[in-house]
């Protein structure tokens, strides 16, 4: 689950990591108000979307009076920002985050991600703040450092204190920039966080060092002992059919291929739209039924991958192991006659009670192609759509 930057910084402030000053605003008028309140000559009127590179998209400005905030509130509400992250629709922009501006001196990145090889959180470092870190990572990796972490003791100050020696802060800044550290670690822990980045992190003038941006994720698998995080969720920011899809205990993201795919678990999902992509297909969507699939949890697959206009076709891929394969063919069929199927579909079935499975497929009244392995339905698919055309 992601959140916004206004969100992000909230949570920073309230455990122990310093931000500027700022607060939300929905309309021009607010943003006004917003600016009032801060102690500074120059604002900051942000973007607020679920998407990074906003600066670059024109969704940050400096306003120097509030005849500015009030200009630059009435531009970007409303508009739609394209940025690398949001992919050529874009997103609107429906909120914004006024701040006080600050005297930078420094920018630096600074992040907390879970690293699987090591299967450890692990602390990663750049003097090279305000860009991209995957652009870092690929044309400069030597200014990336990294603290693997040892979860029964947490960050250790030493650590913190290393990192910020190793991107150049300031040696003035050295322990205001660990204290930082230390403290976006407890946040990581505490909130059950997924990624934590500040891009930039930042040194001023007057020696402090504040976190200039907040990008955080958080481990959906966790949200039912944070409570107050679910509270922060935006779902106009959020795809209408993944929210219908969350309804129903249903794994679905949306992509912009036109072979729709309802599989059993993530392993088989994630193979299924390879093998799509390997005879010249292109899956629509990720969805994963689990292991657990009614026919009210079919049906409503069926529903969300046809609410996509850009679905031409529809491959079951069905591996029975806990989920009997009768109990999806059934589904299936009950499923095809409630939404009114008008597109080819391809059932693949193995596993527990495929036989039987496979009966009530034959036996039922609608054109239902089936397959043996997920070779052979990624191939009927891809045909039955072109034939279609």
């Amino acid at each position: 689950m992601n959140i916004h930057e206004y969100q992000g910084k909230e949570i920073f402030r309230s455990m122990g990591v310093a931000v500027p000053n700022g607060s939300v605003a929905y309309t021009p008028e607010e943003a006004v108000e917003a600016a009032k309140t801060l102690d500074s000559s120059v604002y900051v009127v942000k973007a607020q979307i679920h998407a990074g590179g906003r600066g670059k998209a024109g969704g940050v400005k400096i306003a120097k009076s509030l005849d500015e905030v009030r200009e630059y509130a009435k531009e970007l509400l409303g508009k739609v920002l394209v940025t690398h992250q949001t992919g050529p629709e874009g997103k609107e922009v429906k909120r914004l985050l006024v701040e006080e501006g600050c005297d930078i001196q420094n920018e630096f990145y600074i992040g907390f991600v879970i690293d699987r090889a090591t299967d450890r959180v692990v602390l990663m470092g750049s003097e090279e703040g305000g860009t991209e870190i995957e652009e870092v990572a690929a044309e400069t990796p030597e200014k990336i450092f990294k603290e693997v972490i040892d979860p029964v003791v947490g960050l250790m100050p030493y650590q913190a204190r290393r990192l910020a020696f190793n991107i150049n802060i300031p040696k003035e800044s050295v322990g205001k920039a660990a204290k930082l550290m230390l403290s976006l670690y407890n946040v990581f822990t505490e909130k059950d966080c997924s990624i934590v980045e500040i891009n930039p992190l930042v040194t001023t003038g007057e020696g402090s060092v504040l976190a200039l941006d907040a990008k955080v994720n958080f481990d959906a698998n966790a949200l039912f002992r944070n409570k107050d995080i679910v509270e922060l969720r935006d779902k106009d920011e959020e795809d209408p059919k993944e929210i219908q899809a969350s309804k129903y205990d249903l794994s679905y993201v949306a992509l912009d291929g036109n072979i729709g795919c309802m599989v059993n678990g993530a392993g088989l999902a994630m193979a299924t739209m390879d093998t799509i992509n390997h005879f010249g297909g292109r899956p629509a969507n990720f969805l994963d039924v689990g292991g657990g699939a009614t026919t009210e949890k079919v049906t409503e697959a069926f529903k969300i991958i046809l609410g996509d206009e850009g679905v031409e076709g529809i491959f079951v891929n069905i591996f029975g192991g806990i989920m009997k394969c009768d109990v999806i063919a059934e589904g299936v069929v009950e499923a095809v006659k409630n939404v009114g199927l008008e597109i080819p579909l391809v059932v693949r079935l193995e596993g527990t009670n495929v036989d039987r499975g496979k009966e009530i497929l034959e036996q039922s009244d609608f054109d239902i192609i089936p397959a043996s392995t997920m070779a052979e339905g990624a191939k009927k698919i891809i045909e039955a759509v072109n034939q279609n055309k």
